[in-house]
C-alpha cells in the first residue's frame, strides 16, 4: 500500500480519504485544497484495482479494502477522521468501527449503503460492464452529476478506463451486494456526517434517510445544492465548509481519546505475552477472580494464575480499547476474537492494593453464545487443574 500525506507535520490528527467506484485518490485534491482546519494532515490512497494499483490481484471486496485501508490508518499511528465517498463510504465505516479507540469521526459523502443497493440484474449489469468503455463511463458520470468540470470529467474517465474489466465487475457486485455489517446498527458509535448532492439521482435523500442514517446514533445529514454524485468535485468549497465545521467539532475529542487510551501495565502485558507467569507477577496472594465465564469465583494466586494463563491462550486477538482509573480500580474495555474469528467483547475491572498488586478481578464477556463457548473451552483446557463445575457444560 502506498499513500500520500499532506501537512504531515501539522498536528496529531489524520483525515483519511477513501475514493469510490471507478475513481482514484486524486479525486480528493480539489476538496483538500479548500480545507482550512489547522492541526491535521490529509491522507489519500488507491484501493486495490484502482489508480496506480490497477495490476493488483483480487479479491476485490469490502473486507479486503477495509483491511488495506486499516493498515494505512494503523501505520499513521494517530487519531483519525475517515472520509469515504460512494463505495468508499462503506469501506470507511468498516475501518472506523474496528478502531473505536482512535476513530474520532466518520464522514460519508454520497454514501452507498453498507448493506448494498441490491439492484436487479437489468439495473446492475450496465455498471458491471463499464470496464474499458469510455463512452459508457462518460454517460454514467454525466447522468449522475450536475456540475462536473470538463477537465475533471475527462480525468475521471481516463482513470476509470484503466481499470480491468474483471475489477470493475467485482467492485460493482461488491457495492450492490453489500456487507453483512450493514444489516445491523453500525458498530461505529462516534459522530457521523453525511453529505450528499441534491442532484444525485443515485444516492437520493430517501435512500440516505432509510438505509444509511438510521444505522448511526450520532449523525447529521446535509445536502449541497448544485451537486450530484461527485459533489466533492462539483462543489468543493461547500463540501470543504461542511467538513471543516465537522472537524472543528470532533477535534476536542482527540484529547479525550488520549485521556482514555490504554496504558501498558502488567495485566495488558501478560495478555500480550500469553504467559501464566506474567499474570502471577501482578497478583496478590489472596487475589479473587470473578467472571461471567465462571459459575463462582476462583480464589488464590495459584488458581487464578492457572485460569488466566489458559484463558489468554484461547484468544486469537485481543485489543484493549479504553481505560479509566478511579482510586484503586482500573476499568478496561476490550475487543477480541476466538474460535476462527468469532468476535467477543467485554469489560474488565481490576482492584489493586496499595502496592499496585491485583486483589480482585471482574471480567464480563459478551455476547452470550460466545461466552458459553469460551467457558466450555476454558473448562477443557483446565480439566484436572480446577473443578470442572466452574464452567459451562453445554
Amino acid at each position: 500500500m502506498r499513500f500520500r500525506r499532506q501537512g504531515e507535520g501539522e498536528g496529531d490528527v489524520a483525515v483519511v480519504f477513501v475514493h469510490g467506484f471507478l475513481d482514484d485518490q486524486y479525486v480528493w485534491d480539489r476538496l483538500i485544497a479548500e480545507l482550512t482546519t489547522s492541526g491535521v494532515e490529509c491522507v489519500t490512497l488507491d484501493l486495490a484495482g484502482s489508480g496506480d494499483r490497477t495490476a493488483a490481484g483480487g479479491p476485490f471486496g469490502y473486507d479486503r479494502f477495509a483491511d488495506e485501508v486499516g493498515a494505512v490508518v494503523d501505520a499513521l499511528g494517530k487519531p483519525f477522521v475517515i472520509v469515504g465517498q460512494s463505495m468508499g463510504s462503506a469501506v470507511a465505516e468498516l475501518v472506523a468501527a474496528e478502531r473505536p479507540e482512535r476513530a474520532v469521526g466518520l464522514v460519508l459523502v454520497t454514501p452507498a449503503p453498507l448493506a448494498g443497493t441490491h439492484l436487479p440484474a437489468e439495473a446492475i449489469d450496465p455498471f458491471r460492464s463499464l470496464g474499458g468503455d469510455a463512452e459508457a463511463q462518460r454517460a454514467v458520470r454525466l447522468q449522475l452529476s450536475v456540475a462536473l468540470p470538463e477537465a475533471e470529467l475527462d480525468r475521471l474517465i481516463a482513470t476509470g478506463v484503466r481499470m480491468r474489466s474483471d475489477v470493475v465487475r467485482d467492485m460493482a457486485d461488491c457495492w450492490n451486494a453489500g456487507h453483512p455489517a450493514g444489516e445491523v446498527p453500525s458498530r461505529f458509535t462516534g459522530p457521523v456526517l453525511i453529505i450528499r448532492g441534491e442532484g444525485d439521482g443515485f444516492v437520493t435523500e430517501e435512500l440516505v434517510g432509510e438505509l444509511v442514517a438510521p444505522r448511526f446514533g450520532s449523525v447529521e445529514s446535509v445536502s449541497v445544492g448544485g451537486g450530484g454524485h461527485w459533489v466533492h468535485l462539483e462543489r468543493p468549497v461547500e463540501v470543504a465548509g461542511h467538513l471543516d465545521r465537522f472537524l472543528t467539532g470532533v477535534l476536542p475529542s482527540v484529547d479525550e481519546a488520549a485521556a482514555s487510551a490504554v496504558r501498558p501495565q502488567g495485566w495488558t502485558n501478560a495478555f500480550e505475552e500469553k504467559s501464566a507467569e506474567a499474570f502471577r507477577e501482578t497478583f496478590a496472594a489472596d487475589v479473587v477472580l470473578e467472571a461471567s465465564s465462571l459459575t463462582r469465583p476462583v480464589e488464590g494466586r495459584d488458581q487464578v494464575t492457572s485460569v488466566m494463563g489458559a484463558a489468554s491462550g484461547i484468544y486469537e486477538s485481543l485489543a484493549f480499547t479504553q481505560e479509566a482509573v478511579k482510586g484503586h480500580r482500573v476499568y478496561l474495555e476490550w475487543r477480541a476474537t476466538a474460535f476462527g474469528g468469532v468476535p467477543i467483547e467485554g469489560v474488565t475491572i481490576l482492584t489493586k492494593d496499595d502496592n499496585g498488586q491485583i486483589v480482585r478481578i471482574a471480567i464480563h464477556h459478551r455476547p452470550l453464545g460466545a461466552l458459553h463457548r469460551f467457558s466450555a473451552e476454558l473448562g477443557k483446557r483446565l480439566r484436572g487443574v480446577v473443578p470442572a463445575d466452574l464452567f459451562h457444560q453445554g
